[in-house]
């Protein structure tokens, strides 16, 4: 049974937690070179999925990710709020009034040598972080959110990089399958996905690239599920030739009707941004001012 803290001011801790995005990233950096050799082999074998991906437990202290859980917003006031039917959920890339440890902990990720050590597990090169967190940030998902299956938009938000990976780090403790809220890493043809629990203190690293659908089943508890999500980006397409894509959603297997109008919403979003030259998020940049 679920048994997940049903709201963040929970045990609530000191507002000024005192670790640096330095400590965070040598923490990180550490935890994968200690596991590199199994993290290459679920990168290169990927199971019940075509997208490549690794998963890594206990990848800081449970102190510092316990930190990290209560110090995500109360109030989802000043988060972007999705509700559609391709997705609900909450999100946030500007940490102004938060904990520093959320920028931290985001911009830690982001640190060169931990882009290095990712860069040998996966041998993808020339990987760049975005301090600017192009649909990167936080996200909060309640009871009833979730996230249907999907490709993310391929490029940065002015179309000179390719998304090539993204890190999702989850924070909330306790959480486990029958909670809901997973993350679905699905088969070419969008009909059997591999669940991955959301469980606290896990890193999941996947591609992201034209055939990578994912999605997050509907959370089933009164409990924020929480993650802090970034990406990684290059100058170099994934298949080697120069493609754009909008981001674009199915239904799931037993959503007939949403399968067929999500195949017309995304070839009308396709045609919209190449014809007006938009990517999403465009103009919606967080103040980077915090993170040098």
């Amino acid at each position: 049974m679920c048994s997940v803290q049903s709201n963040l001011n929970a045990h609530m801790l000191d507002s000024h937690t005192g670790i640096t995005r330095i400590e965070i990233a040598d923490s990180i950096i550490a935890s994968l070179r200690s596991n590199q050799e199994e993290l290459r082999r679920q990168w290169v074998s990927p199971e019940a999925t075509t997208t490549r991906h690794f998963l890594l437990d206990d990848l800081l202290s449970e102190e510092i990710c316990e930190k990290i859980y209560h110090a995500f917003p109360k109030d989802f006031s000043h988060c972007r709020q999705l509700n559609s039917f391709r997705e609900r959920k909450k999100t946030l890339a500007k940490y102004q009034g938060l904990d520093p440890i959320i920028s931290e902990v985001t911009y830690a990720f982001q640190d060169p040598g931990v882009i290095e050590v990712i860069e040998e597990v996966t041998e993808l090169e020339a990987l760049e972080g975005d301090p600017r967190l192009y649909a990167g940030g936080i996200s909060i998902m309640s009871e009833g959110d979730f996230l249907n299956p999907h490709i993310d938009n391929s490029h940065d938000a002015k179309r000179q990089r390719y998304r090539r990976l993204n890190l999702l780090y989850y924070v909330t403790p306790d959480w486990q399958s029958e909670c809901g809220g997973n993350l679905e890493l699905w088969d070419a043809r969008v009909r059997q996905p591999r669940e991955i629990v959301s469980r606290f203190n896990r890193l999941v690293v996947m591609a992201t690239d034209a055939s990578s659908w994912h999605s997050v089943n509907p959370v089933k508890v009164d409990a924020a599920r929480c993650c802090v999500s970034n990406y990684y980006f290059s100058g170099q397409s994934p298949s080697g030739q120069d493609y754009y894509h909008v981001t674009s959603f199915r239904g799931r297997p037993d959503q007939p009707f949403r399968r067929i109008w999500g195949r017309i919403d995304n070839r009308m979003r396709q045609t919209v941004a190449t014809l007006l030259g938009i990517s999403r998020g465009m103009g919606e940049m967080p103040d980077s001012s915090q993170t040098t």
